[in-house]
């Protein structure tokens, strides 16, 4: 979206971030949000604020971000959501947990493609994660694989479209769910 800070763009009247915090707030006890700009505009919405650590470098990746949360996360389990997923399902996390099997972590596929960045994750895999993060490893879906996350299908791929251009942003407005 040509540099724009994706969580603070417009969707439906809100910014993202906050569209995405109010479907993810009735299915978790506390929200983190992960962030590396603007965090002033973030901590607004209420949740706590969390950056990357800095030995993993600048804006180095989602993975980066997930392990922040990991750190700053005081329940056992964390649920992972971008900020670019309007329409996450109401039912994500209960899904994900149904799912675990006994496996530290699950992960979200809908329409033949997993989606890496809508997952459960437990709070133990956060050294299994300094490990990876230590040897390159930026692949969401590749660190998932390694720590043995389960896969999840969800009937709607439209519920876990991302928003990478203004016209994505134009469509998903149009597809909207309550």
């Amino acid at each position: 979206m040509g540099g724009l800070d994706k969580g603070l763009v417009e969707f439906d009247g809100q910014p993202l971030a906050a569209r995405v915090l109010a479907r993810l707030a009735p299915q978790v006890g506390a929200l983190l949000i992960s962030a590396n700009r603007n965090l002033d505009r973030y901590a607004v919405f209420g949740a706590t604020v969390v950056t990357d650590a800095p030995e993993h470098g600048p804006f180095a990746g989602p993975l980066a971000g997930i392990r922040a949360a990991l750190a700053a996360a005081r329940t056992p389990w964390l649920a992972v959501v971008p900020c670019d997923t309007p329409n996450v399902p109401l039912d994500l996390v209960e899904r994900l947990a149904a799912g675990l099997g006994g496996a530290p972590a699950s992960v979200a596929a809908a329409g033949g493609r997993t989606h890496g960045l809508c997952c459960l994750l437990h709070a133990t895999l956060g050294r299994r994660l300094d490990d990876a993060l230590a040897r390159g490893e930026r692949r969401v879906t590749a660190w998932l694989d390694s720590v043995g996350a389960r896969t999840v299908e969800f009937d709607d791929a439209s519920a876990f479209s991302n928003l990478n251009a203004s016209a994505d942003l134009r469509a998903a407005v149009l597809r909207a769910t309550p």
